[in-house]
């Protein structure tokens, strides 16, 4: 009789321990973000070891400030890629952006005009885009593509030489500062960046649409077994990538305070890098916002060591990057493997 009561308490001791182990578990989708989260730690660890007033709070405010137009960029992306999808398209948007707000300001629009204009603009190359993906089921790589030509030739029809923007509403936008000048700062690009991932990280987690852009990216048939809104969604996250590249536009035309028909060649390229380098599986169902802003940051900051290095080409840069993705495309494979 005690023999099996106590054999009874060690089965007991042993399922709740296996319970408490399972518990305390980290969950595999956030192992790549907390990759890229011990990447960007230990790279500020090395940089702030390696060069003077690297850690200074107006170095750190500048990772968001000068690359507040990716982190919206990226944001878009995440969308797209969670659902299995790509967009090559988001660049050459962001130029057309450019082109069409400089254009107009320096025709006589106001800036309440030209600014939603400039924004709008992506949105209808979105949609335009999600249609081909979802009605036409045109590959997203093809489409993505056609859309990226598109909006590539009508800059150079809208803005063939650089324009400048002179405009009182954007220069202040660019000037404004909040904080102390030789500390932490906040520009409006950098606050509306932050609004923009804030409202993505709500939207992708609490609420049904996002729950549906998951479900997609892990099996779109399974998703339209479930019932759930599969067309409706499909061309939507094509429509808020295209928002975000207009928006993306727009705030680096505030940064250049220019419209150039060049403007964002291979940008498309940066945002995928800093998505995949935050987490997200190419193949889709599993990723995170905040992931992608980690991206954009690592990216930043691969910048900002090879500025304080001085020796090195900028060049660099992009060997790095591609080193980064190497790796964080090996531990995706392993993560997938793992978990079948």
């Amino acid at each position: 009789m005690a023999t099996d009561q106590l054999t009874h308490e060690v089965r007991g001791a042993t399922a709740t321990g296996g319970r408490t182990s399972r518990r305390w578990r980290l969950d595999d989708r956030y192992l790549p973000v907390l990759g890229t989260l011990v990447v960007l730690v230990a790279m500020l660890a090395i940089g702030g070891s390696r060069y003077e007033n690297f850690l200074t709070g107006r170095v750190l405010a500048n990772l968001l400030i000068n690359n507040s137009f990716l982190v919206v960029l990226a944001v878009g992306m995440t969308f797209v890629i969670l659902t299995g999808g790509i967009d090559l398209s988001v660049g050459a948007v962001v130029a057309l952006s450019t082109c069409v707000s400089a254009w107009m300001l320096t025709h006589g629009w106001p800036a309440v005009v030209a600014i939603p204009a400039a924004v709008l603009v992506g949105t209808v190359i979105g949609l335009a885009v999600g249609v081909m993906v979802h009605v036409f089921e045109i590959q997203p790589f093809i489409a993505t593509l056609a859309a990226m030509f598109l909006a590539r030739g009508l800059c150079y029809l809208v803005a063939p030489e650089s324009i400048p923007i002179t405009d009182p509403t954007i220069v202040a936008l660019a000037r404004t500062r909040w904080g102390t000048e030789d500390g932490l700062v906040l520009t409006p690009s950098g606050l509306i960046a932050l609004v923009v991932v804030a409202a993505a990280f709500v939207l992708l987690h609490y609420t049904r649409f996002g729950r549906t852009v998951y479900a997609i990216g892990g099996g779109e048939q399974s998703a339209r077994l479930m019932g759930l809104p599969v067309a409706r969604t499909k061309v939507l996250v094509y429509v808020i990538s295209g928002t975000c590249a207009g928006l993306g536009g727009l705030l680096f035309s505030i940064f250049s305070r220019s419209g150039y028909a060049l403007t964002g060649v291979g940008m498309e390229l940066d945002a995928i890098a800093a998505v995949v380098i935050g987490g997200t599986l190419l193949t889709g169902g599993s990723g995170f916002v905040l992931g992608s802003v980690l991206g954009v940051l690592v990216l930043g900051l691969i910048q900002t060591a090879i500025t304080f290095e001085g020796t090195l080409s900028s060049w660099w840069t992009k060997i790095v990057i591609g080193g980064l993705l190497l790796v964080f495309v090996v531990l995706q494979r392993l993560l997938a493997l793992r978990r079948t």
